[in-house]
């Protein structure tokens, strides 16, 4: 029986990427989530703005054998003002903060020749000039506490989206960190860094203004096609779904996959996403930040 641990797997191409992976013969999927799953998925409490919910969820796992963990969960907020109850800006703390502690803690319990998959975004890197402001740095004590940072943005909008985007880039640093970790290497870990590309119709910005919300429904209907560069949701979950369950495998030396037109693609990302000062300050100063020694003992 293999065991696939997830998160971010209630609505949008999680859902889709759940029911595909709960569809697989000897397949039992946990699913953290802070509502119930569908029929057939065994669901525990899990909200990713609260350190101490995750250090439970984990904690519920301890007998778990884990094959896949799929880090999806995510959201983007219309401003940069929000604070978790830990006192983090909150696009950070739950797209990377609270991901970067589960991992950590259900490292120990990954099954050799496991999967962990992160997803991402074209937004992490600029030269993908996507609507959102891509990000100015990965430094893991000034995202988490913007206040702090002597270049923040003063406008709202422009702070939310770039938290999003820095928050991104946090995920395919922390899976390049990850892969150079003494326990990855020791149980054979696959790492992916999945970028689904633009896909309309997820609630992703269920936190914009109504009429961007509007707009963002209607693209993920069959009006979709009149762009052809927008994904469906359905093949944004099945080619996650497909990477956590090992039906697709990563060419030799390569981590980060994007989705386009359909079609999964792998390519570098960006070029701050690759610099290895950066990754090493982000795993490091994370850590600190969640009470965990940079390396496990």
């Amino acid at each position: 029986m293999k065991t696939i641990v997830m998160t971010g797997g209630t609505s949008g191409l999680g859902a889709h990427a759940l029911k595909q992976m709960a569809r697989e013969p000897g397949t039992r999927v946990l699913l953290g989530a802070r509502t119930k799953g569908p029929v057939g998925v065994e669901t525990l409490p899990l909200d990713l703005a609260r350190l101490d919910s995750v250090r439970s969820f984990a904690s519920a796992l301890e007998a778990a054998e884990i094959h896949a963990l799929v880090l999806n969960a995510g959201l983007s907020l219309h401003e940069g003002s929000n604070r978790t109850p830990d006192g983090f800006e909150t696009t950070f703390a739950v797209n990377h903060l609270s991901h970067y502690l589960l991992l950590r803690l259900l490292l120990p319990r990954m099954a050799r020749n496991g999967i962990v998959t992160f997803t991402g975004s074209a937004t992490h890197d600029p030269a993908a000039k996507t609507i959102i402001p891509a990000p100015r740095h990965a430094d893991a004590q000034l995202l988490a506490y913007p206040d702090r940072d002597p270049e923040r943005d003063d406008q709202s909008r422009t702070a939310g989206g770039r938290a999003y985007s820095s928050s991104k880039l946090c995920a395919v640093l922390t899976a390049r960190a990850l892969a150079t970790q003494p326990e990855a290497h020791a149980a054979a870990l696959t790492v992916v860094a999945y970028d689904p590309g633009p896909t309309p119709g997820t609630g992703l910005l269920r936190d914009a203004p109504a009429p961007v919300r509007a707009m963002w429904r209607i693209l993920g209907t069959p009006m979709r096609a009149v762009v052809p560069r927008f994904n469906s949701v359905a093949a944004a979950g099945a080619a996650l779904a497909d990477i956590a369950t090992g039906s697709t495998v990563p060419p030799p030396g390569e981590y980060h996959a994007r989705l386009v037109r359909g079609r999964l693609t792998w390519l570098p990302p960006s070029e701050l996403a690759r610099s290895d000062d950066a990754m090493e300050a982000l795993w490091h100063d994370s850590a600190q930040l969640v009470g965990l020694p940079a390396i496990s003992r």
